[in-house]
């Protein structure tokens, strides 16, 4: 009988929390499975429940644009998820549970939106099936994802309050940064990041760009989108910028996923 063979492993009798491992795994190239992905995230209380007079021309500006690019699309969940956030917070359920619930919402909205895409290949497609993306798209589809991400009944504990850190803007970043894609493009119903809520002051200053840690140090009462998104953007591999855009201007989409200058951009 032959020896048995035993495979060698770096990390054999490791805690996997020591500084030094860390270290070294940062040096170890990671792949990009898509980088020519542009994760598009349409905004569910700032973009879709404005309903056809919004979304209509933005489904054939995006759909448009996924002849040329590859375009993976996002939802967010809107008024329907502060709705049942809401109940269960007044009911006492724990945050794994509320994000359980408010990923359902965002679930709906990526139905209808794919089916909304159908002129352009619309397919939806779930939160697991990521490294279909590669196929999906070179068979000429335009795949439709809900924004949240399934941490569900095991979501991170908030720092403050019991509403899930992780949300649709988060989610999105995370689905761009895993494939390594090339865009994050939130789009919003304001032209991007404020000093304050411009729709409770009109005075408020336009932040064109800032840097990650720039602007968590702000510490704003209230951001346009999760800060979550922003504090997960200062450690990521492949995506060091969000770009965050009205969406309710046509075109604005396109110019974002073109490389111009546009709306917002928060940069790692």
């Amino acid at each position: 009988m032959t020896d048995r063979i035993e495979l060698g492993s770096k990390l054999r009798g490791e805690s996997l929390v020591r500084r030094g491992l860390l270290r070294e795994t940062a040096s170890v190239r990671q792949i990009r499975i898509m980088p020519d992905l542009n994760v598009v995230k349409i905004g569910g209380h700032g973009v879709i429940d404005y309903g056809r007079k919004v979304i209509y021309p933005l489904v054939e500006e995006i759909g448009e644009l996924s002849r040329d690019h590859k375009i993976l699309v996002a939802t967010g969940g809107g008024a329907r998820v502060r709705h049942i956030l809401d109940v269960g917070i007044d009911l006492g359920m724990p945050t794994g549970v509320l994000a359980e619930l408010a990923g359902k919402i965002s679930e709906q909205n990526a139905i209808m939106m794919s089916l909304l895409f159908s002129k352009y290949n619309g397919v939806r497609i779930h939160s697991g099936d990521l490294l279909n993306l590669p196929s999906l798209i070179s068979l000429g589809m335009l795949p439709v994802v809900q924004g949240t991400p399934p941490y569900g009944l095991y979501e991170h504990p908030p720092k403050l309050g019991s509403i899930p850190p992780h949300r649709t803007d988060t989610g999105a970043f995370l689905m761009a940064e895993v494939v390594g894609g090339k865009n994050c493009i939130l789009g919003k119903n304001v032209n991007g990041l404020y000093t304050e809520d411009p729709f409770a002051n009109p005075d408020a200053e336009f932040i064109e760009e800032i840097t990650a840690d720039e602007l968590l140090e702000m510490n704003m009462e209230d951001m346009v989108l999760e800060p979550m998104a922003v504090e997960l953007l200062r450690d990521a591999v492949h995506v060091k910028e969000i770009k965050v855009v009205n969406a309710h201007v046509p075109g604005n989409i396109a110019k974002a996923v073109n490389g111009e200058r546009v709306g917002t951009l928060i940069r790692a």
